[in-house]
């Protein structure tokens, strides 16, 4: 299965939905695009909904963080959403919750992270 991402700005907010697999076959072409998109809206935060998102492994981590850290340069803030069991799991065993917070639902992402908009 390949990997569907659409991206939406609401409320000054980067929102990427992500359906399939996010693996080495297809983060370099989610991190363009989510560079792209940071890059073009001058962009400072990312809710990345995992809602549709069925597998994901180590790639999809390093694609996760770099979009963090490219963020935090900016004074951003990032958070994950409707993330499915096993990506949860894989998120919370990287330790990836200790930098970002991971939301019900995009709503819920969008008032806890106390963007204005």
């Amino acid at each position: 299965m390949r990997l569907k991402v659409e991206i939406e700005f609401q409320r000054g907010v980067l929102i990427a939905r992500l359906a399939g697999e996010l693996d080495h076959h297809t983060s370099d072409q989610v991190r363009a695009q989510l560079d792209e998109a940071i890059i073009r809206r001058q962009c400072e935060h990312l809710v990345l909904n995992f809602k549709d998102l069925q597998f994901m492994d180590s790639s999809g981590l390093g694609v996760i963080l770099g979009r963090y850290k490219l963020l935090k340069q900016k004074n951003g803030k990032m958070a994950v959403c409707d993330a499915t069991p096993a990506v949860y799991r894989l998120l919370e065993m990287s330790g990836l919750f200790k930098i970002m917070t991971c939301y019900e639902n995009e709503e819920v992402a969008l008032s806890g992270m106390e963007v204005v908009s």
